[in-house]
């Protein structure tokens, strides 16, 4: 596999999974302090969350700003490079949605064939 087979590989991997994607989708609406995220993303925990924000801010992909105040705050929001991946997500979600049904049948029909 050549080095930019590898490279690409890694990045997908990492913009792809599932809390980045749920990330970015809240993070598309509006830029949100670090509880809000988690607030807004069931089941995540708070190393998950930490983690994978550090993974899509090294890729450039989330930008962090630091608000001065008596209680210091951190704000996320989506870079303008991030903001090119909410059209591909957006047709993927849909794409959930149209074919969610015909996914099940496909499923049913596998486990019907399949029994454990």
């Amino acid at each position: 596999m050549c080095e930019e087979q590898i490279s690409s590989r890694l990045l997908l991997d990492q913009i792809t999974d599932k809390w980045s994607i749920l990330i970015l989708s809240v993070l598309c609406k509006e830029p949100l302090r670090f509880n809000e995220i988690k607030r807004n993303i069931n089941g995540i925990t708070q190393k998950s969350l930490t983690q994978c924000l550090r993974r899509l801010e090294r890729n450039g992909i989330v930008s962090r700003r630091v608000i001065p105040s008596s209680q210091v705050g951190v704000e996320y929001s989506i870079t303008p490079l991030g903001r090119t991946l909410e059209t591909p997500f957006q047709a993927l979600f849909n794409w959930t949605v149209k074919y969610s049904t015909a996914v099940a049948y496909a499923q049913s029909e596998f486990d019907a064939r399949n029994p454990e």
